[in-house]
């Protein structure tokens, strides 16, 4: 019988050593990492914006709540935008109004907006990235807003009758945002577009980007929807609305500039603009 030498499975069974990765190889891992980005980081980024929605449409309905309680306190009078019969700074307008049913600062915010503030009164009106419906504003003049304060019965369709949406807000601190209004959008403005056959029907300016940052009109006649929800650049971007009935949904601002031939929502929901 041959006997086996001592350590002759030493070499049979030692590993070689492997080389290092060749630049093909290291491209190859490169370029689907890189295609796996170009994949996935859209998908993160409309997931997280989702979320950020869904953040806002739950604080609008909150907002809608303690709308509905203010009515019920006062007989059906809606809080209105803006108290135009107190000078100001101590004008009063609604989210300082509503904050007592709401306790929470942060829900007078949409969390897609970026540089938020509590709009805690008139002087920081501009902070607001969710707006009222100029239509509840009370001036006795008439020159803003209306000489009576309206009732939940002015409204002829509440599930057609938005009152609260996403608007341009000023960032603490941002330059040029003197202008911005966000606490309020407005159907009257000049600019906003009448609709002939039903006067209701005519929209506020609105768009999926800011139309107040660089426009050279006046701040009272902006007063826009800001669309911001996956924002397109051509009004494919999305608002959420908060309904007089209390039920949120969202809209692009196509569709509300449509008019009837879209949302089909009655903006003007008095019918009228106020007349100085």
């Amino acid at each position: 019988m041959q006997l086996v030498r001592p350590g002759a499975f030493k070499h049979a069974f030692t590993p070689r050593k492997r080389g290092a990765f060749t630049l093909i190889e290291l491209l190859v891992v490169i370029a689907i990492i890189a295609i796996l980005a170009a994949i996935l980081f859209p998908v993160f980024a409309q997931a997280r914006e989702r979320a950020r929605q869904a953040s806002c449409l739950s604080n609008m309905r909150q907002l809608s709540l303690a709308f509905l309680m203010y009515a019920q306190d006062y007989d059906e009078a809606l809080v209105p935008t803006v108290n135009y019969a107190v000078a100001p700074p101590a004008r009063p307008i609604w989210s300082a109004v509503l904050q007592p049913y709401v306790k929470n600062e942060g829900i007078f915010n949409c969390p897609s907006a970026s540089g938020v503030a509590y709009p805690k009164d008139w002087d920081n009106r501009k902070f607001a990235s969710i707006g009222l419906n100029a239509q509840t504003a009370f001036d006795p003049a008439s020159a803003e807003g209306f000489p009576s304060v309206v009732s939940l019965a002015a409204m002829d369709e509440s599930a057609r009758t938005p009152l609260f949406a996403d608007t341009p807000n000023a960032a603490p601190g941002a330059p040029g945002s003197d202008k911005h209004r966000g606490f309020v959008f407005d159907p009257c403005v000049p600019d906003s577009v009448v609709n002939v056959t039903d006067v209701r029907l005519s929209t506020p300016l609105v768009a999926d980007r800011d139309l107040v940052q660089g426009d050279p009109r006046p701040a009272g006649q902006l007063k826009p929807i800001y669309a911001r929800h996956f924002k397109t650049g051509n009004n494919g971007g999305q608002t959420t609305l908060v309904f007089g009935d209390g039920h949120v949904r969202s809209y692009s601002a196509s569709s509300i500039l449509a008019q009837e031939k879209g949302a089909n929502l009655f903006w003007r929901f008095r019918g009228v603009c106020p007349t100085p």
